[in-house]
């Protein structure tokens, strides 16, 4: 699915969490003519933040402070990948960056007042990448959680920036945090319950015992990718790629630290 995308209106104005331009302000449109106020990107990943300069400037965008620094330095970089995973003439190449007004700093968080509707958004730690924000709704028991949770299960994270031991600490931060009737947004997908969150923290403890007894064992990568399959954790249509080509090298150079 497309970047999941959410709207929080409170009395006085709107949050936007993510966006697919068009689609979510006519989305907002529908159903309040009160004013954007807010937009926050989970993450630097380019959809989840590219649309920032399509924003009025009156709306203030919030960041995590790395995410900031991470667009500051890496913009041209991060849109040359994106050309090249999807293609030219899909309008990256007009992107132009566009940062934080208001940061959250490592294990920070922020509490947005929308007028009869407090939203707070808030660093767990690290996820996917160094700058993951969370935002929660706690009046309707809602969570956005980015790409920390990619999609519901049988869908597994991503361990794009490694540190296996840190991401397993924070979805288990988040699952402790979260009520039983939560729903959760994951980061490409429709709203799920906390079991769902459950499914990828399971996933990673057991990577994280499998790998590491391989490392025990001795065993070098390439063995230990034959030797830890994990069949009962398939069902992803992207399981052979993310499993053996992403998660078990990522978790294998983090646990032989």
């Amino acid at each position: 699915m497309a970047t999941s995308a959410g709207i929080i209106v409170g009395n006085d104005s709107v949050l936007l969490n993510e966006r697919l331009n068009k689609q979510l302000l006519s989305l907002v449109k529908s159903v309040t003519d009160k004013p954007i106020k807010y937009a926050v990107n989970t993450s630097f990943h380019g959809d989840h933040s590219y649309g920032n300069y399509y924003l009025p400037e009156s709306v203030s965008i919030i960041q995590h402070a790395n995410t900031k620094a991470y667009v500051d330095s890496h913009f041209t970089q991060d849109t040359q990948l994106m050309i090249q995973n999807f293609g030219e003439g899909r309008g990256i190449e007009e992107v132009k960056p566009s940062t934080g007004d208001m940061l959250i700093p490592e294990q920070g968080e922020l509490m947005v007042d929308l007028g009869g509707r407090q939203v707070l958004i808030k660093d767990f730690g690290f996820a996917q990448t160094g700058g993951d924000l969370f935002v929660w709704l706690e009046k309707s028991k809602v969570m956005w959680t980015g790409n920390a949770m990619v999609s519901e299960k049988p869908g597994l994270p991503w361990l794009l920036d490694g540190h296996l031991v840190a991401t397993l600490e924070t979805l288990q931060g988040v699952y402790d945090f979260l009520p039983q009737s939560a729903s959760v947004i994951p980061g490409h997908s429709y709203p799920v319950n906390k079991t769902d969150l459950k499914w990828n923290i399971d996933y990673l403890a057991s990577v994280k015992q499998k790998v590491g007894h391989a490392i025990e064992q001795g065993l070098t990568l390439k063995q230990t990718i034959t030797q830890v399959p994990m069949n009962e954790f398939r069902g992803y249509a992207l399981f052979d790629w993310v499993h053996p080509g992403l998660n078990i090298p990522s978790a294998y150079n983090d646990l032989a630290k």
